[in-house]
């Protein structure tokens, strides 16, 4: 048992003794993979989305040094037809990269230190195969599956490290893809020596123009996750079941973890931030003991036509259209919003539909990393609506039709440049910015089915809070009390008759003509 060459299962054995989730039948997947030509894969998602978690736990299934049977005593691979075939059968080299670049003194010789770390155990344990002065991994390897029919799995986390460490320097990072291409080349000295490969990151497979620089992996992605969909995170029965054994409030979890959704799986949740609020017995934000205020802050801030357009957009509940094509799955060659966007998604900052291309904002945690990114430079009108929308949400309670008039006003004004007015649509937005901080009581929604027709804008209250549910209903060159009308008119009943005499009905309308708001607020 070595750091790189059989790790053990150590590591698996303290992720089972925390709040645990069963994700053991992508281990069934990997195991279907390694008899075919597709037994090489990458799979991508955002930090805390159990990147790790899934390394550490293929590690200990496969690797021969130890005996992981009692490990996986009850998990979903127990039923697996697999199971048995592959359990404990191979030599595991597993590399983490982020302690490779923790303990170098230059990023220059991580390539290098790389390859001699694992070498080095490897003649330790084949020294008749390996050559004293061999410095080339792909040659070690080779060696050993050549004599004795061994072959290996290899398992990369955070293998997209150095593209981010040493973003701007091709050199290292030229010299890393080679040392990546001579293990996974694809060819009789791959397929004689890999029994899988496994890479995880936050980044997909660095691109060079159109062509993945690893052309032989199966590539899964925030965007593109297919079947490994619902490993990229929680699902919602998985949440559902947490939430019963702890005892914490489902709905409270989805507000702040949810909104992460793919073809195969609609409800994903961020994992980490799920397991902290149940350790902590708290919801909150999760991502502030990261890097995550000043990384978001300085990709929002590129200049780049229509990049802040799109932010302010979103911050108004709106989805945006991303083109991801482009994107080369790097932090440095960004050449418009979308490249941008697409980053972000990556990131986990934003939620991409692939079915209308469009993302968005996904959870309430997100949201507050977003409102925390704006109060810096170039964004003080934004920063300004956020920082106003209690004291706007406070005279709505209170029925103060003229500050509420007033206060979206000032909202419009601030960012008139980006949500400029044309249709109930870009009103809509505006409003939900000037209520941002609403978002921590209130769930909105956007053409909610009510009686005979749709409400523009729901606020339902969520649990634990004595808010009122609110009705906004917004006109453009009417007037307020038409909007108010059409509210009782349309019998806004369903989902909301359960808080009638707790109901604020509140109408909103622009006139163009004198770029006036006036507002009229009624007690249902």
């Amino acid at each position: 048992m070595g750091l790189y060459l059989n790790p053990g299962n150590e590591a698996f054995r303290k992720i089972r003794s925390g709040v645990y989730i069963d994700k053991t039948d992508l281990i069934d997947y990997i195991n279907q993979t390694i008899p075919t030509t597709s037994n090489l894969t990458s799979f991508s998602r955002p930090r805390r989305f159990g990147k790790s978690f899934a390394a550490k736990m293929l590690c200990a299934y496969y690797d021969k040094s130890c005996d992981s049977r009692a490990l996986f005593q009850g998990l979903k691979i127990c039923r697996m037809d697999s199971y048995e075939e592959y359990l404990n059968k191979f030599d595991v080299i597993y590399l983490d990269i982020t302690r490779f670049i923790s303990t170098t003194t230059s990023l220059n010789e991580i390539v290098r230190n790389v390859q001699m770390s694992v070498i080095e155990e490897l003649r330790e344990a084949y020294p008749l195969c390996v050559r004293e002065k061999e410095e080339v991994l792909a040659n070690a390897l080779f060696a050993i599956s050549h004599k004795t029919g061994n072959k290996f799995i290899v398992i990369i986390d955070e293998w997209d490290a150095l593209f981010r460490e040493a973003k701007d320097d091709m050199t290292i990072q030229k010299e890393y893809v080679q040392l990546l291409r001579g293990l996974f080349k694809g060819g009789p000295s791959t397929d004689e020596t890999i029994a899988v490969a496994y890479m995880t990151g936050i980044l997909p497979i660095k691109k060079y123009g159109t062509e993945s620089a690893l052309t032989d992996f199966q590539e899964f992605t925030m965007t593109r996750p297919a079947k490994l969909a619902k490993y990229v995170g929680f699902t919602e029965a998985e949440v559902k079941k947490l939430c019963k054994k702890y005892h914490m409030d489902f709905e409270d979890m989805q507000t702040w973890y949810d909104g992460y959704s793919f073809n195969r799986i609609q409800h994903v949740y961020s994992p980490n931030s799920v397991m902290q609020a149940i350790r902590n017995e708290e919801f909150q934000n999760y991502w502030t003991a990261s890097e995550t205020y000043e990384s978001l802050k300085k990709y929002i801030e590129m200049d780049f036509d229509g990049l802040k357009d799109a932010v302010v957009s979103m911050l108004g509940g709106e989805a945006v259209r991303v083109k991801i094509s482009t994107f080369q799955n790097d932090m440095t060659s960004f050449h418009s919003k979308d490249d941008v966007l697409t980053l972000l998604i990556h990131l986990g900052y934003l939620a991409y539909d692939s079915k209308t291309h469009k993302a968005a904002i996904p959870n309430l945690e997100v949201a507050d990393a977003f409102g925390d990114a704006v109060s810096g430079k170039g964004w003080a009108y934004v920063a300004t609506a956020i920082q106003d929308s209690d004291n706007l949400l406070e005279a709505t309670m209170k029925g103060d039709c003229e500050k509420v008039a007033t206060a979206l006003e000032k909202t419009h004004e601030s960012v008139a440049s980006v949500l400029e007015y044309n249709n109930e649509a870009s009103l809509s937005a505006a409003v939900i910015l000037a209520y941002y901080t609403a978002r921590r009581y209130y769930e909105i929604v956007h053409e909610l089915p009510t009686g005979k027709g749709f409400a523009d804008l729901s606020f339902l209250p969520r649990r634990n809070t004595d808010s009122p549910a609110m009705i906004v209903e917004l006109k453009y060159d009417k007037d307020a009390d038409t909007a108010i009308k059409q509210i009782k008119e349309k019998r806004y009943d369903g989902k909301l008759k359960e808080y009638f005499g707790n109901l604020i009905m509140v109408g909103i309308n622009y006139d163009k003509g004198t770029k006036k708001h006036t507002c009229l607020i009624e007690q249902a």
